[in-house]
């Protein structure tokens, strides 16, 4: 059964962040999109889309020059829709040893021709890893729904005064993925480029991703429409910055733009000894800013009663 694969490959100097000490978190989000397309479309026999991507914990960095292994693996399915877990590793090729970087978990749809969705095989687990990890994925199914909801019910208003950031640009064909669309991977770089510069403006240095969730995909973007992404900083805890990002899309002929992703990033400023350092509380001038803080502040409580899911065994 194919419902597990491995990627491997050497993070490139190309991959690093500004600075050029890390690779920046917008690269690795396309390693996870393209396992996980890997090993979603290799279990269905059939084109996928990224619906979902979810709690994304940068747990290590990865150095420009690292081995770098994307493993991913079905952990439960549905009519047409598979749950895929994700670790990506990184190791110093001259000594081979890995340290996992990050991992998260990703839900794929399998479609046809017409590009409706189709059903997939079921699956069953096989390991105990595996009953582990399937057992984790159907947990957060409810948990999921829960903080979409929260998500969406923050409302971006003109009378909210914390930093913003806003990229617009076109779709380019390089962005193109296997169904003629922009690839996902690509869509949560360019979300993470923009996050990055919100996250900076206001910390006036440069921010590290430690956390990237609740990514849903609402619809394609299509090549040559015009991508507008939009950023917000809506809640600083002690050492952490909460950016909530929104995706809009359209036809430049009409300019009509649609809803097509969002998500909430968690950003840092690292010390001279790798540490979190302490970040200036947000002033939350206006009554939106106010609701806004608390509604983040109540995502992140739902977030916490989130155990983590367990992290496969190295073979």
């Amino acid at each position: 059964m194919r419902d597990r694969i491995t990627l491997r490959f050497m993070a490139a100097p190309t991959d690093a962040a500004h600075g050029g000490g890390t690779v920046q978190a917008g690269r690795v989000l396309e390693w996870i999109d393209k396992a996980g397309f890997a090993c979603a479309a290799g279990y269905s026999g059939s084109y996928c889309v990224t619906a979902y991507v979810g709690n994304v914990h940068y747990t290590a960095p990865i150095r420009p020059g690292s081995l770098v292994e994307a493993s991913a693996g079905i952990t439960h399915t549905g009519r047409s829709s598979m749950h895929v877990f994700v670790t990506v590793e990184a190791a110093d090729p001259r000594t081979g040893e890995f340290e996992v970087a990050l991992d998260c978990l990703l839900v794929f749809v399998a479609v046809d021709e017409q590009g409706k969705a189709k059903a997939v095989p079921p699956w069953r687990p096989r390991t105990s890893d595996d009953e582990l990890l399937a057992r984790g994925s159907e947990e957060r199914i409810e948990a999921r729904k829960r903080i979409h909801d929260l998500h969406t019910a923050i409302q971006f208003s003109p009378a909210m005064t914390g930093p913003s950031e806003t990229f617009r640009f076109l779709a380019n064909p390089t962005d193109v993925n296997w169904g003629g669309n922009a690839h996902g991977g690509i869509v949560m770089r360019w979300i993470d480029e923009t996050s990055t510069a919100c996250a900076a403006g206001y910390a006036g240095a440069d921010p590290v991703a430690v956390y990237t969730g609740g990514i849903h995909f609402y619809r394609p973007i299509h090549i040559g429409h015009i991508v507008e992404i939009e950023t917000r900083l809506l809640h600083t805890g002690p050492r952490s910055m909460h950016i909530l990002a929104r995706t809009r899309t359209g036809d430049p002929r009409t300019d009509e733009l649609e809803l097509a992703t969002q998500c909430m990033s968690v950003y840092v400023v690292r010390g001279a000894d790798g540490d979190a350092m302490a970040m200036a509380p947000l002033v939350l001038r206006s009554e939106a800013d106010r609701v806004a803080d608390a509604q983040v502040r109540e995502i992140i409580a739902e977030r916490a009663q989130l155990p983590p899911l367990p992290v496969p065994r190295r073979d």
